[in-house]
C-alpha cells in the first residue's frame, strides 16, 4: 500500500461535468445516534470534515434528513465555500425520530427541501440533488416533472435516485439524465446487479452505500481475511478495494464521524487487488449473498 494516502488513488469519473475522484465520503456518521441531532463528539466530526479536502476528497454525499438538517449545517460551517468540491445532497424523506425514516414525494414538499437546502448549504444551486427515496403514495411522473421543472430553473445542475430498479431509472430518464444512482451494494449484498451493470452501460455513476460490509466474510480463515493479511490492510479496506474493481462507475461514499477511520478508508484507494483475490472475493460474496 502506498504511503501517500489521496482518494485520488481510487481514479477519477464525471458526474455530468464535473469530475470528482472516485472515493468519496458519505456525511451521514457526522450526526448523532439513530443519524438525530448533533454529533456525540462535535469536534470530531468537525475535524472529520476538515480532513477531506487534505485527503483530496472532492464528492461529498449528505442529505437534508441526516439530523435532520445536522449534516447540511455542518459541511456548511466547516468546508464553505467548497473550493473544488461537489457537494451532494438528496430529499424525500422525512424525519420522526431516531432511525425513523419516511418517504414523502409531493412536489411542493420536494421544492421546499430544495430551496431549504440551498439555504443552508450557502449555494445558488445544487450540483448533485438526489431524490432520496421514489414515494409509492404520489405518482412517480408528478415526482420526476417536479424534479425537471427544479432543474430548468436551475435550481438543481445535476439529478440522481436512491433505492431504485432499472426501470425506475428509465422512467426518470424520460423527465431528465440520471447521473447517478446511489443503491445498497457491498461483497455480501448484491441485490443491484442488474442495476449496477445498467449504469455501466449508461456510464451513469454507481453510488453504494453501506460499501465496507463484509458479515462473515470477514472472519479468521475467510478469504477476505488470508487477502487482508497478504495485503498488511483490514477487511474493511479490502472490501472497499474490491468495490473500487468491480466497476468503473462505482463511486463508494464510506462514512464516519472520526478521522482515524476517514484515514484508514482513503488508504483503501491505493490497495491493489490481483484479479485472482478480485475473483476469489466475488465468487465468495455471491455465495454468501445467496445464502
Amino acid at each position: 500500500m502506498s504511503t501517500t494516502i489521496s482518494a485520488a488513488a481510487s481514479g477519477q469519473f464525471k458526474i455530468g461535468d464535473i469530475t470528482v475522484n472516485r472515493l468519496g465520503f458519505g456525511a451521514m456518521r457526522i450526526t448523532g445516534e439513530g443519524i438525530w441531532g448533533e454529533p456525540k463528539d462535535p469536534a470530531e466530526a468537525r475535524a472529520t470534515l476538515r480532513r477531506l479536502p487534505e485527503l483530496d476528497i472532492n464528492f461529498i454525499d449528505t442529505a437534508d434528513s441526516y439530523g435532520p438538517f445536522v449534516s447540511e449545517d455542518l459541511i456548511r460551517e466547516v468546508l464553505y465555500p467548497y473550493e473544488g468540491m461537489l457537494i451532494a445532497t438528496k430529499a424525500g424523506l422525512t424525519r420522526h425520530g431516531p432511525a425513523i425514516w419516511r418517504p414523502l414525494g409531493r412536489p411542493e414538499y420536494l421544492r421546499q427541501c430544495v430551496l431549504m437546502s440551498l439555504r443552508r448549504l450557502g449555494l445558488e444551486q445544487i450540483d448533485l440533488w438526489q431524490l432520496h427515496r421514489i414515494d409509492p403514495a404520489v405518482p412517480q411522473e408528478e415526482q420526476f416533472e417536479c424534479i425537471a421543472e427544479m432543474q430548468k430553473e436551475g435550481l438543481i445542475r445535476h439529478v440522481g435516485l436512491s433505492e431504485v430498479s432499472v426501470e425506475e431509472i428509465e422512467a426518470a430518464q424520460q423527465h431528465f439524465p440520471v447521473v447517478t444512482v446511489q443503491n445498497l451494494y457491498n461483497l455480501v449484498n448484491r441485490g443491484s446487479e442488474d442495476v449496477l451493470d445498467f449504469c455501466e452501460k449508461q456510464g451513469i455513476g454507481f453510488i453504494p452505500w453501506y460499501p465496507l460490509a463484509a458479515g462473515d466474510l470477514a472472519k479468521p480463515g475467510s478469504v477476505l481475511d488470508g487477502v487482508a493479511k497478504k495485503l498488511n490492510a483490514s477487511p474493511s479496506q479490502v472490501a472497499l478495494a474490491w468495490i473500487l474493481k468491480r466497476s468503473p462507475v462505482m463511486l463508494p461514499i464510506p462514512g464516519t464521524g472520526k478521522v482515524k477511520h476517514l484515514e484508514e478508508n482513503v488508504a483503501a484507494a491505493s490497495l491493489t487487488l490481483s484479479d485472482e483475490d478480485f475473483a476469489a472475493l466475488d465468487e465468495q460474496g455471491r455465495a454468501a449473498a445467496a445464502a
